[in-house]
């Protein structure tokens, strides 16, 4: 059983910075991402990285501002927000997934509990 904590969502004003984090236990994963939904819209998937190799993805959306990175040897991800937009409140969630599968995959087996991120002015 794979198990995630998020932590470092919260209130952010526009311009400045969030740093999401997540703690993963259980199985050896092959990738870990961070999705959000926004109030009234679909879940999407915004940064994942391979575990292996470190490979990345980033939505169109939000790249040059969200950095995804790892801590292999405390199993967690991060994901850096940057230049915070009014747009980019939501509940951030953490996944991972077992399977070899691409980096651009939105498939995903475990899941966090989210972590709300608001941005004021």
């Amino acid at each position: 059983q794979v198990q995630l904590v998020e932590s470092g969502g919260g209130l952010g004003q526009a311009g400045g910075s969030l740093r999401l984090s997540c703690a993963a236990s259980g199985r050896t994963f092959d990738r870990m991402a961070w999705f959000r939904q926004a109030p009234g819209k679909e879940r999407e998937l915004v940064a994942a990285i391979k575990w292996s190799t470190g490979m990345t993805y980033y939505a169109e959306s939000i790249k040059g501002r969200f950095t995804i990175s790892r801590d292999s040897a405390k199993n967690t991800v991060f994901l850096q927000i940057n230049s915070l937009k009014f747009e980019d409140t939501a509940v951030y969630y953490c996944a991972t997934d077992l399977r070899s599968l691409s980096v651009t995959s939105w498939a995903y087996e475990y899941w966090g509990q989210g972590t709300q991120v608001t941005v004021s002015s």
